[in-house]
């Protein structure tokens, strides 16, 4: 990976292993990426440019009169099937998850992100393309430091059996569970944390999108997943796997930690905590990411 993301990976300093990075950050010049959005199927072109410190993570719709913007935040949460969009006024942005936790794993606190249309692309379906394109302009730190939050209580959101929990603990760690009937997917499992050596970039990014073939016609019916193909999503079907190999055994439980970090993103600065998902969806992440915001307490920036 290049030196200018190691230099910055979230909540670490390599310098000092384990150690907080106090500071913000933002990219150090333009990163742009073009393709089709998965539910969508239109062609957009992103831009994402440097921002001032305080000014978060901010969608500006430029193909649209005026070029209205959409702040990255729970307040702008529109809907949630499957994929998170957000909407500020009349203007809307889809499917924004797997940019915003790239935003979050690398450590990026403040960006101007432009898209000409509706939808972020899918890319190949994961967030590796947006780590390598950031990595390829790299990441400047700002004079501003970064909010501390914390959570005194630990709290839970339950659907049925999917559930997002979240105890206060002494670093953050994300784990999720799924479980299919499909026996190529079954039950499985992934835990990670900023702090651990396996970074975002190469632990989590990779993960792709994914699919079960005997839905997918009726998913089109509803006018969903117009832009996804096997370029872009796995597809599992009863027989297995479509379109193997998988980049990581579990795969599909590392891609739904993606979306939770996208999703929780939303929130802001988070505390240190463990957080458990299981077969939860966008809605239940943003329900609870809603839940979260309520709970936590901001304290005075510290250095460790």
């Amino acid at each position: 990976m290049p030196e200018s993301i190691a230099s910055s990976t979230f909540l670490t300093n390599p310098l000092k292993p384990g150690v907080m990075v106090t500071e913000q950050h933002t990219v150090a010049t333009t990163v742009e990426c073009t393709g089709v959005g998965l539910h969508s199927g239109h062609h957009t072109q992103v831009r994402i440019l440097p921002a001032d410190a305080d000014q978060g993570r901010v969608f500006v719709r430029v193909d649209l009169p005026g070029q209205p913007e959409i702040p990255a935040q729970l307040s702008t949460v529109h809907q949630t099937i499957l994929s998170t969009e957000l909407r500020q006024g009349e203007a809307t942005v889809r499917t924004v998850e797997h940019l915003l936790a790239t935003l979050w794993g690398l450590g990026i606190d403040n960006v101007r992100i432009e898209v000409d249309g509706p939808e972020l692309p899918l890319l190949d379906g994961s967030a590796l393309e947006w780590v390598n394109a950031i990595a390829a302009v790299g990441i400047a730190p700002q004079s501003a430091q970064r909010h501390t939050v914390q959570l005194s209580e630990p709290i839970t959101l339950q659907q049925g059996d999917a559930f997002v929990s979240a105890v206060p603990s002494p670093q953050l760690r994300l784990t999720y569970g799924i479980d299919f009937d499909l026996a190529a997917i079954g039950n499985q499992w992934h835990s990670w944390s900023p702090m651990s050596a396996e970074s975002f970039a190469d632990a989590i990014a990779p993960a792709r999108t994914f699919g079960l073939a005997h839905q997918i016609e009726a998913l089109r019916q509803q006018g969903l997943i117009k832009g996804g193909s096997l370029d872009n999503a796995l597809v599992c079907s009863e027989t297995g796997w479509i379109n193997p190999p998988l980049r990581f055994d579990n795969e599909p439980a590392r891609h739904k930690l993606l979306d939770l970090v996208g999703d929780l993103s939303l929130v802001g600065p988070l505390p240190p905590m463990h957080v458990v998902a299981y077969k939860a969806s966008h809605q239940l992440h943003a329900q609870f990411a809603k839940q979260l915001s309520v709970a936590i307490e901001t304290t005075p920036q510290h250095v460790l």
